[in-house]
């Protein structure tokens, strides 16, 4: 039995990404700023033994070391990296919430990697580790549309950041890669969007445990095809 750790996993994908898990039984770990009122969360965890709820803020530095020191002496199969925020308001290129550009930042493409160097050791402990940045087409290269510039070039940053990282940890057998979640249902797509949010879990799962070390460094659509940088 593998053990996964999800961030951001309370509501929407998350919350599908660890229903998913679950259903292939693995032990998950899902993560959420206030777990005290992960309603839904709380309610899967009545059903599902496998399921461990912690306390994770991925812009606070105590909090993330905090989480680390509970694997000091555990194993990680696998890391989720899909907490995320859609920025501010404004965020063109001419009209910029600089301050909620640099928050966008914080979450979507420093939070990651600081979250990863800090599972690190756990992640090195398991056989073969796989971590999973979960990011958007909309921040390809190949994308060229002009609106939500904080959103789009944090998720182009995180592309980055990810591809780096998976040369770096090839050595120790650690798959990286990234998905584009699809185009999805929740608070951040909207009502009007392709998929549901269990269509994109179950479709990045599936992903998720078909990777290996020969296919790391690549940027995936949820269906397992792969996209542009």
């Amino acid at each position: 039995m593998t053990t996964i750790l999800v961030t951001g996993a309370n509501r929407g994908i998350g919350l599908e990404l660890v229903k998913a898990l679950l259903n292939n039984g693995n032990t998950v770990v899902a993560t959420a700023r206030q777990p005290d009122t992960a309603n839904a969360l709380l309610e899967l965890k009545k059903s599902r033994p496998g399921l461990e709820i912690e306390t994770l803020d991925v812009t606070d530095e105590q909090s993330i070391a905090k989480l680390a020191t509970k694997y000091d002496d555990r194993s990680l199969d696998g890391l989720i990296n899909n907490a995320g925020i859609i920025g501010p308001d404004d965020q063109s290129t001419l009209n910029m919430d600089f301050r909620g550009w640099m928050d966008t930042f914080a979450t979507n493409t420093v939070a990651p990697l600081q979250i990863t160097q800090a599972l690190m050791p756990a992640l090195r402990q398991a056989p073969q580790a796989r971590i999973l940045t979960i990011s958007s087409l909309m921040g390809s290269m190949s994308h060229s549309k002009s609106d939500r510039i904080a959103y789009r070039s944090s998720k182009t940053a995180v592309n980055k950041v990810m591809q780096a990282l998976a040369e770096d940890v090839r050595q120790f057998n650690i798959t990286v890669a990234c998905a584009h979640p699809g185009w999805v249902q929740t608070d951040m797509g909207g009502a009007n969007a392709d998929i549901t949010p269990a269509q994109s879990g179950t479709g990045l799962i599936d992903l998720f445990e078909g990777l290996t070390i020969e296919k790391t460094g690549t940027f995936f659509n949820y269906d397992g095809t792969i996209l542009p940088w």
